[in-house]
């Protein structure tokens, strides 16, 4: 079977390259590809590298295109039987990595693949490999991550619902003259947080640690109406750095009669020093704070994670000076392009 050659006429051959073209079944665009090497003469060998398969399965391709022609090249697992892994499956399946193994009575905390088949067998009654578990996690978009930690907020739902919703409704219950933030703090370590990044197979990247860490604090509010970002910068993460930021939020909105903060409840943000200074502000400084636990609902901590990936992570900065330097250019530079997404909205 190594030397056999088809012989097609012009029309198959268009057929078959047009057929290549507009499937979006690898398999089958493979295998028209090989009846079209073999027309030019091509032996089995060839027509395997150059597709990337077996010289056996070239073979049967060619085989099967012999006996049937193109009918011959289509895939025959329709006929099989009735289809396990459907819809109702696949639903299934995504209810049950919304869960834990614990759920189902096992002890061990986290998914594997003979696993899933074990307890979809369980839920469903259907038994399938685990290589079709992989297709079909593949096909409800499922993914290997990292969990993130979380701490449950103490709170009854009813509460933590209520404040939340009533935090959502300030941007529009507000006066359009009472500015609306969310602050919160970040840290900046020149020792670099390590983070997830491409590289070629077999090398793995090295990032220089300078070894001896400095650290420098921001705290910053974010414009929930203009997306801009007021920052200070501190040595400290304490009360102090806190009222720095209050103070540049008066300088900011010097004719605003009420000035809007969300917060989570860090210690500083509720200390003796700064409940005497908000009453110096002269209850200009409104703060709402958030229920415990509940970063996602601080739209903060997204600027935050930006600056971490577009500068802190896995950086090469070998002194504070230059890392700072980076962190104030990219602060800049975010808020430029606000204001001028805002100027082309407003033309």
């Amino acid at each position: 079977m190594a030397g056999m050659v088809v012989r097609i006429s012009s029309r198959v051959k268009i057929r078959l390259r047009r057929l290549r073209h507009k499937t979006s079944d690898k398999g089958l665009a493979m295998r028209c590809q090989i009846v079209l090497h073999a027309a030019k003469g091509w032996s089995s060998r060839k027509s395997a590298e150059a597709v990337g398969c077996s010289r056996s399965w070239v073979s049967r391709v060619l085989v099967r295109f012999d006996e049937d022609g193109e009918a011959g090249l289509l895939d025959r697992r329709e006929d099989n039987g009735e289809v396990k892994v459907d819809a109702d499956y696949l639903q299934r399946l995504y209810e049950v990595l919304e869960r834990q193994p614990t759920d189902y009575g096992y002890s061990r905390p986290t998914w594997t693949r003979e696993l899933l088949v074990r307890v979809m067998k369980q839920e469903t009654g259907i038994a399938i490999h685990v290589s079709t578990m992989s297709r079909a996690l593949k096909r409800i978009g499922a993914r290997r991550g990292r969990p993130k930690p979380t701490v449950r907020c103490p709170w009854p739902k009813t509460r933590k619902k209520r404040r939340l919703r009533a935090i959502a409704r300030l941007p529009t219950s507000c006066p359009t003259d009472e500015p609306v933030v969310h602050a919160g703090e970040v840290d900046i370590h020149l020792n670099p947080k390590i983070g997830l990044d491409w590289m070629n197979r077999g090398r793995q990247k090295q990032v220089v640690t300078p070894g001896q860490n400095e650290k420098r604090y921001l705290a910053g509010a974010l414009d929930v109406r203009t997306g801009e970002l007021i920052c200070v910068e501190g040595a400290k993460k304490d009360s102090t750095l806190f009222l720095a930021l209050l103070k540049a939020l008066v300088d900011r909105y010097p004719t605003a009669a009420r000035i809007h903060v969300v917060l989570d409840n860090y210690r500083i943000h509720a200390s003796e020093i700064t409940k005497l200074a908000l009453q110096e502000f002269a209850k200009r400084i409104v703060l709402h704070f958030l229920p415990p636990y509940c970063p996602d609902h601080n739209r903060i901590e997204r600027v935050w994670q930006d600056l971490h990936a577009e500068v802190t992570r896995n950086h090469q900065c070998r002194d504070m000076r230059d890392l700072m330097k980076n962190v104030r250019a990219f602060l800049r530079k975010r808020n430029a392009t606000r204001r001028k997404t805002r100027r082309q909205l407003a033309a």
